[in-house]
């Protein structure tokens, strides 16, 4: 019979065929555990033992996703720039991935393109999720040191406000180019009704595109006359998030486009965005639901850009988790209490919540340029 933790290990091997020489897979690492029989888990090299980490967030895909990135991010430089095992690393080895980490980044080490630095609050979390990982190695006994933990916690400056978001004018500006997509062949109306619908449900529930494409009908549940979306959210946090009647008509008519009842049943197990054939019984991936959104910005984009390029320059940038930031913001914009936006969007902390605050910028700008 399969171990239960393979699936996550096969597919961290499958990412890296050629990415750990034998020399540099960890089996000798110089910080490997010097009493391996006391070790909790079987693995003997370390991308098998990442995979046994992997596998710990088997239920919850978007961390699984998120910490895979890491994972393989650190693997590339430890073994290509570094040249070393992932279980070889020292202290010396933390400073310079953090340095790493601002960029750019070569493309030998990421598979693909070259890439600029990360952002403050991207290296912030990349080096918590690296440092996790080797705190459960250190746990598992598979390491015998965690250099992570020697690392000195430096204030990285948060940035005070979001600024991945759309402002009303150009909310307003990708839906009114929606409306201009051709329908003339079925397929031009299937491409814009799904278009419309996906952007539409994004902005309205501030959803994050995997809560997004994992939901199904059976989700929407009424009490009290009030629609509500459960979600199934990050970390496997459930969440519930207020639906305006004005969205469920628009569900309504992508409904009804697919042959369904206007209304959601609670037995009902359809997607909430159906596949790109309308097939009730198939989701669409967060990949398939990202690209969709980045399409629609990108042709918004191209057909503003001559009249108005600020906001298609925007528009090139913008992707499905503006939405949610733009959802945030409006909704601060409107004077929704602090702590009601922090429920819609399930943050921990109220304190997250808080970028999305600009009123008090606008007045203190207002007063004092008297614009």
């Amino acid at each position: 019979m399969a171990h239960p933790l393979a699936p996550p290990e096969r597919l961290l091997h499958a990412l890296l065929p050629l990415m750990v020489e034998a020399a540099l897979d960890g089996r000798s690492g110089t910080n490997r555990a010097l009493a391996p029989g006391l070790c909790q888990i079987g693995a003997q090299d370390d991308v098998a033992a990442i995979g046994v980490w992997l596998a710990e967030f088997a239920r919850s895909p978007h961390t699984l996703r998120s910490y895979r990135k890491e994972a393989l991010r650190l693997l590339g430089w430890a073994t290509r720039v570094r040249g070393k095992a992932v279980s070889s690393l020292t202290r010396e080895d933390v400073l310079a991935y953090e340095a790493f980490l601002a960029g750019p980044m070569p493309a030998a080490v990421l598979g693909h393109e070259a890439t600029r630095g990360l952002s403050a609050d991207s290296q912030r979390q990349a080096m918590g999720i690296v440092g996790s990982l080797f705190t459960y190695l250190v746990n598992a006994g598979y390491l015998a040191g965690n250099p992570w933990t020697l690392r000195r916690r430096k204030r990285i400056p948060r940035v005070r406000q979001v600024e991945r978001y759309l402002e009303r004018a150009q909310w307003t500006a990708v839906l009114d180019f929606l409306e201009t997509l051709p329908q003339e062949s079925q397929r031009e109306r299937q491409h814009y009704e799904r278009a419309r619908w996906v952007v539409r449900f994004l902005y309205d529930t501030a959803l994050r595109v995997s809560e997004a494409a994992q939901a199904r009908s059976s989700d929407f549940v009424r009490r009290r006359g009030k629609w509500w979306l459960r979600v199934l959210g990050k970390g496997g946090v459930h969440g519930e998030v207020p639906i305006r009647e004005e969205l469920m008509a628009d569900l309504a008519r992508y409904r009804i486009f697919h042959g369904l009842s206007p209304t959601p049943s609670a037995l009902e197990r359809t997607p909430v965005i159906l596949s790109i054939a309308g097939r009730t019984e198939d989701c669409l991936t967060p990949t398939a639901v990202y690209l969709i959104v980045k399409d629609v910005f990108r042709q918004a984009a191209n057909a503003l850009a001559e009249r108005d390029p600020v906001t298609a320059a925007v528009l090139r940038r913008a992707s499905t988790h503006w939405l949610r930031h733009t959802a945030a913001s409006h909704q601060a914009d409107n004077g929704t209490d602090l702590r009601h936006i922090q429920k819609n969007l399930r943050h921990a902390s109220i304190e997250t919540t808080s970028i999305y605050l600009h009123a008090e910028d606008d007045a203190r700008h207002r007063e004092t340029t008297g614009d």
